[in-house]
């Protein structure tokens, strides 16, 4: 009887030891690292825009760069292989996807307007609401979303960790043998870091002092857009000394998805801000769009309710929408003559810039989307 104990207590003992050592090596080894490789890459901004902003843990590589293109058209990160980056952001479409709201797996639409991705490595928030504090960030919420691409982050790294070719690919980027979906965001980002455009007629008149890359219209519109006693526009879409954005990043209730209730008190279709903050302050409030090609990025509004730039201007000449949380800086532009509005029109179509053609799909991606018709920044 002992010696079955004996025996019995030793065996115990040698599957305890087993399992606490199995478990101190794999606590012992590091995750892959998700650290670009190779050098890292210039990202030149065209005449009009700063410097781009780029994260010290996510430096640009030509082969980060490659793969995030490569992902960006792809609809492997979708869970049923129908949707991918550019389904909402389309290269062709101002990197939007011209519909008042976004529209994802099976058909599904949400509730806000798909935002460009052109410039937006220049916002310091991402989404309309600002709840993503970066591009990394960002590039992970739509493959986890119900609506969008109804995926996993588990789901993701088995997709793309069962096609050897995109093994072969994360490994040349980050060195890893196994693809995590860190590595994923981040080479997303790194692309969409790419999607910039300037050297835009504006661009050319008021940085390049050229009188001749714009008309006298969009000449005279730009100050109507500046004038605080005319359009104010340039209050929340910012004009610097040396380059322009067109946003202060900040965020404002402008009057738009709002109704009233049957008693005549206004009721927000969408809190915007307030959800991710719960100050009462932001309900009503979203994040100040770039104008930078807005031309092609029709329609507009978080809630693509205004289907053209001449319907925005007349919304704005109208005050907006009535609330208790309407930004101080809205006000009727009834003022405003015709010509000044036809001017400013002119204005804002004059924002239309100049992106790489190697922000379009490579060769051989998988969607269905078509090459941009533009003119190569140079």
């Amino acid at each position: 009887m002992r010696g079955r104990t004996f025996v019995a207590l030793l065996l115990l003992i040698l599957v305890v030891g087993a399992g606490y050592w199995l478990y101190r090596g794999r606590e012992a080894s590091p995750p892959p690292s998700t650290t670009p490789l190779g050098a890292r890459a210039t990202l030149t901004p065209p005449l009009g825009l700063p410097a781009v902003p780029v994260p010290p843990d996510n430096p640009p590589t030509a082969e980060t760069i490659a793969l995030g293109r490569r992902l960006y058209y792809d609809p492997i990160l979708s869970v049923d292989d129908s949707v991918s980056c550019a389904t909402c952001h389309h290269p062709g479409l101002g990197f939007t996807d011209g519909k008042p709201v976004a529209e994802g797996v099976q058909k599904k639409t949400g509730t806000r307007n798909a935002p460009t991705v052109i410039n937006a490595a220049y916002h310091t928030t991402q989404f309309h609401d600002g709840r993503a504090l970066s591009l990394e960030e960002q590039a992970g919420g739509p493959m986890q979303n119900p609506i969008e691409m109804a995926h996993t982050m588990q789901g993701v790294e088995e997709k793309l960790n069962a096609d050897p070719s995109y093994r072969e690919a994360f490994k040349k980027a980050f060195g890893a043998e196994r693809i995590t979906f860190g590595m994923v965001t981040k080479a997303i980002a790194s692309f969409e870091r790419t999607v910039i455009a300037g050297n835009s007629p504006f661009d050319r008149w008021h940085f390049g002092k050229d009188e001749k890359a714009v008309s006298e219209s969009v000449k005279r519109g730009f100050e109507v857009f500046r004038d605080p006693k005319k359009g104010n526009c340039a209050a929340c879409h910012s004009v610097g000394e040396q380059n322009a954005l067109f946003t202060d990043n900040k965020f404002h209730n402008v009057g738009v998805g709002v109704k009233l209730d049957k008693y005549g008190n206004p009721e927000f279709t969408d809190a915007g801000r307030f959800d991710v903050t719960k100050s009462e302050a932001d309900r009503g409030a979203f994040k100040t769009p770039s104008l930078r090609n807005i031309a092609q990025t029709a329609p507009y509004m978080h809630d693509g309710s205004l289907k053209t730039l001449k319907d925005v201007i007349d919304f704005y000449v109208g005050g907006g929408n009535s609330n208790p949380n309407l930004d101080k800086e809205i006000h009727t532009l009834v003022h405003l003559s015709g010509k000044e509005r036809e001017d400013l029109l002119a204005f804002l179509e004059s924002l239309t810039g100049e992106f790489p053609y190697e922000v379009g799909p490579p060769v051989r991606s998988a969607t269905p989307a078509k090459a941009p018709q533009q003119t190569a920044a140079r």
